[in-house]
């Protein structure tokens, strides 16, 4: 019999907005399912990743560099973790993915979204998220939680303008892609979201195994 391909899920948000509370949570939920689970990151993911992520996080660069950089990690995270794990029935978890870029690099910094979409199209055409969750907080929030944060990365110490254009290309995505990108308020207690989440993520797991997609 066939394996059945698995389930590739994306948890994405501005800084601040909470989602890195939830990714070991969500992949337990998985888990609790009796399913393999490949948790990962963007930027990241394989050894080659880890190391650019440290240059895109830390090193200034110029945007077409900084943009290329990030779908070079992207290429060999697809071809040597995702689509190998989906291929053997594992589902992926990713901290971020491409519509990062398209709000970090498109909106945030401003490059627009067709360079993007160009580069999309030539690594992974044939690969999108099955399921995308949005964690969504107000400008303000998102600052306060950072100011209590670590030692911020080059991203993260950027100013307001650049995090509203990131929010509203994230937002613009959620519009563009509604039954894939499902927006989460963040602002709520963290046992509330994760309510919200669990419904979720049984509907998803019966859904899949139904074989008829998320």
């Amino acid at each position: 019999m066939p394996i059945q391909r698995g389930c590739f899920i994306t948890l994405e948000g501005v800084d601040g907005a909470g989602k890195s509370t939830h990714i070991k949570w969500v992949v337990e939920q998985l888990q609790r399912h009796g399913l393999s689970v490949v948790s990962t990151r963007e930027p990241g993911g394989t050894a080659l990743g880890e190391q650019l992520r440290q240059l895109v996080l830390t090193q200034p660069m110029n945007l077409r560099t900084e943009t290329l950089l990030m779908f070079a990690g992207r290429c060999e995270h697809i071809e040597t973790v995702i689509k190998p794990a989906l291929a053997a029935g594992s589902w992926v978890v990713c901290d971020r993915f491409t519509d990062a870029t398209y709000a970090y690099q498109g909106g945030g910094r401003e490059l627009g979204f067709e360079p993007i979409s160009r580069l999309e199209q030539w690594v992974h055409s044939d690969l999108q998220p099955d399921r995308t969750w949005l964690f969504d907080v107000p400008l303000a929030v998102a600052r306060e939680r950072l100011a209590r944060s670590r030692d911020l990365d080059r991203f993260e110490q950027e100013g307001d303008d650049f995090f509203e254009r990131t929010r509203r290309a994230y937002h613009d995505r959620l519009l563009k892609f509604p039954d894939r990108l499902r927006i989460v308020d963040s602002t709520l207690p963290i046992e509330t979201v994760r309510l919200g989440l669990a419904h979720q993520v049984d509907e998803l797991v019966q859904s899949h195994h139904a074989g008829v997609g998320p």
